[in-house]
Formats: C-alpha cells, sequence, structure tokens
C-alpha cells in the first residue's frame, strides 16, 4: 500500500496495524491521522496483543476499528468487548451472510451481540441506557469485496444492523475477473456502486487509497475516511528513503 500525500485533507485519514506498534499509533496521532485499523484478518494480533493496542490507540485520541478475523460471533464480540469502536467484517458472501454476521455487532433487540461487561461498562454495573447507547456508538461495516456482496450491496446497505460499508479493492478485483488490483480507474464502475447504495441509506463509505486516481474519485463521492497506508509499509517506505538519500549524495 502507497502512501498518497493529500494536498488538501478534508477526508479523515486512517492507517492499518498490521503489527502490536503503539510507536505506529503515536506517530500517526502526532500526525493527525484519526484513525487506526486494527487488522486481524491479515496483522499479525492474537486477542491479548489486539486487546493492548486498541486500548493504546484510543489513548492517543484515535478511533479504532478492529478488521476482524473473520465475521463470527467471538471474534466480533472479542473485538467490541475489547474497546474498538467498530468492527469491520470481511469476507462478506452476501446478503444473508451479512444479516447473520452483522447481528452479532449490535445488542438485542437489534442484533445478537452477548453482553460481557467489563471494559465496555467502564467496570462498573450497566447503566439503563447502555444497550442503545451501545449499539449507537460502535459502527459496524460489511466489506464488499466479493461479486454476490457486490451483487446484493444495496441490500447489504439496507440492513439496520450495517453501519457503513467497506471497501475490499484487492480481493474485489479478483473477484470480478480483473486479476491484481492496480487503481488505475478499471474499478471505479463498482466502486461507484458500492458509495452510492451507501449513500442511498445515508451510511457512510470507506476505502483503501493507493493512487491519486482513486483518492480523486473517493472525494467526489464523499468517502468517510481513506485508509493510507500501514506499519509495515511505512517502515519500508522510510527505511527506503533513508537508501534514495544516501545515493542522492553520492
Amino acid at each position: 500500500m502507497t502512501v498518497i500525500r493529500m494536498a488538501n485533507r478534508h477526508t479523515e485519514l486512517a492507517f492499518w496495524l498490521m503489527t502490536p506498534n503503539e510507536n505506529a499509533c503515536e506517530i500517526a496521532s502526532i500526525l493527525g491521522y484519526s484513525t487506526v485499523i486494527i487488522d486481524m484478518e491479515h496483522g499479525t494480533f492474537e486477542p491479548s496483543t489486539a486487546a493492548r493496542s486498541i486500548t493504546l490507540a484510543k489513548a492517543f485520541g484515535l478511533t479504532v476499528y478492529t478488521r476482524v478475523d473473520s465475521a463470527e460471533r467471538v471474534s466480533i464480540q472479542h473485538a467490541l468487548d475489547f474497546g474498538s469502536d467498530g468492527v469491520i467484517l470481511p469476507q462478506i458472501a452476501g446478503v444473508a451472510h451479512a444479516r447473520a454476521a452483522t447481528a452479532f455487532a449490535k445488542f438485542p433487540p437489534l442484533g445478537a451481540r452477548g453482553f460481557g461487561g467489563g471494559k465496555t461498562v467502564n467496570y462498573a454495573p450497566a447503566p439503563g441506557n447502555f444497550v442503545e447507547a451501545e449499539n449507537r456508538r460502535t459502527k459496524c461495516w460489511v466489506m464488499i469485496e466479493t461479486a454476490q456482496a457486490l451483487e446484493e450491496v444495496e441490500q447489504i446497505a439496507d440492513l439496520k444492523t450495517v453501519d457503513g460499508l467497506f471497501i475490499g479493492p484487492n480481493d474485489l478485483s479478483l473477484a470480478r475477473g480483473r486479476g491484481e488490483y492496480v487503481a488505475d480507474g478499471r474499478d471505479h464502475d463498482d466502486i461507484r456502486r458500492i458509495a452510492n447504495a451507501a449513500i442511498a441509506k445515508d451510511k457512510p463509505w470507506a476505502m483503501p487509497i493507493s493512487s491519486a486516481r482513486d483518492r480523486d474519485l473517493a472525494r467526489s463521492l464523499n468517502i468517510g475516511f481513506m485508509a493510507t497506508t500501514d506499519d509495515v509499509t511505512a517502515l519500508r517506505d522510510g527505511l527506503a528513503a533513508g537508501i534514495t538519500i544516501l545515493e542522492q549524495s553520492e
């Protein structure tokens, strides 16, 4: 994932956290990032390190979303019980899968989330309005990255347990037979459809941004937030920049 320089920043910026790296969270907060995505699908987290990273990131003032390793009850409830402001659900097969999986992110009667107490209620008895307030506060983002999810995206966006749509451009491009995602505009019709499905239901949408072309399209469609890099890629880019400086000075 490549860092896109934002000349005139109006959109919220997010980054992926692939490893339990508290320095990355602190540096990102200093630079003006507002959101971190804890990546339990492709990152190196296990529950205890995810819980610690969520706590530290929130202490730095970041909004924390967790991309769970799978869209199942325990993974979703763990992320929310650890203090995440919301969950991002990967590999949603279609509207039936979305309906079942997103229910685990919301307490009854809206959904089927189990009550765990602890951090979610500040280690105290739950106040009388906790369930309703928590259902509003925490966000459930559905990833649109399969062919059927795209086909049923309008129905998915209409679900009351869905708070936003998150595009997975790499897997969606592969699923649509276009091969690896190269951010050259071939996927823009799909992106527009997903964004418009969210907008029609007055819900936000988001995606990783890896080119100026994608950035401009996303801004034109009122993207909620852009994920621009991850901690491992940023480290590589920084190390590569150090080599470039030495080569230029020779």
